[in-house]
């Protein structure tokens, strides 16, 4: 049971990285300084993917339509293996996924890439999505029923 932790906690790295915008993880990289050198298995590239969705969440499906991704691979001088893959045209972004995630495989390289990358992407998020609340709550409206006595 052990194993899936990391799997685990390396399915969410990847998911902040892709869904981070791009600049903000493209600062977070520059931040780490010099890094490996990597040679690529699969250099960026962009293609579609069909989304499919059901009725009713349980229901029939059906291809609700396409969205572009890019995706790559490289591998470190370590072995480390990284990938990435981003929704839109980025290649760029999909880059930066890698070998990041590469990078947090890597031991002398995972805790900087946790702490000034991964964890400063999460604040980040988190402070978005509370001025999303704060500007949400400002219009929420109350409604509000009267009832009227029937004798």
């Amino acid at each position: 049971m052990n194993e899936a932790a990391p799997d685990v906690s390396r399915r969410l790295a990847l998911g902040v990285l892709a869904c981070a915008p791009a600049p903000d993880l493209a600062d977070c990289v520059r931040a780490l300084g010099e890094l490996p050198r990597f040679t690529w298995l699969r250099q960026p590239e962009t293609g579609l993917v069909m989304l499919r969705a059901r009725i009713g969440g349980n229901g029939a499906r059906f291809n609700l339509g396409e969205a572009s991704v890019t995706r790559c691979t490289l591998r470190l001088a370590d072995g480390s293996i990284g990938v990435g893959t981003v929704r839109g045209r980025n290649p760029r972004h999909a880059e930066h996924v890698a070998i990041c995630d590469a990078l947090l495989q890597h031991p002398e390289y995972a805790g900087r890439v946790q702490a000034q990358v991964i964890d400063v992407l999460v604040r980040a998020e988190q402070a978005r999505h509370a001025r999303r609340s704060v500007q949400v709550s400002a219009s929420k409206v109350d409604f509000f029923t009267l009832v009227r006595g029937e004798d």
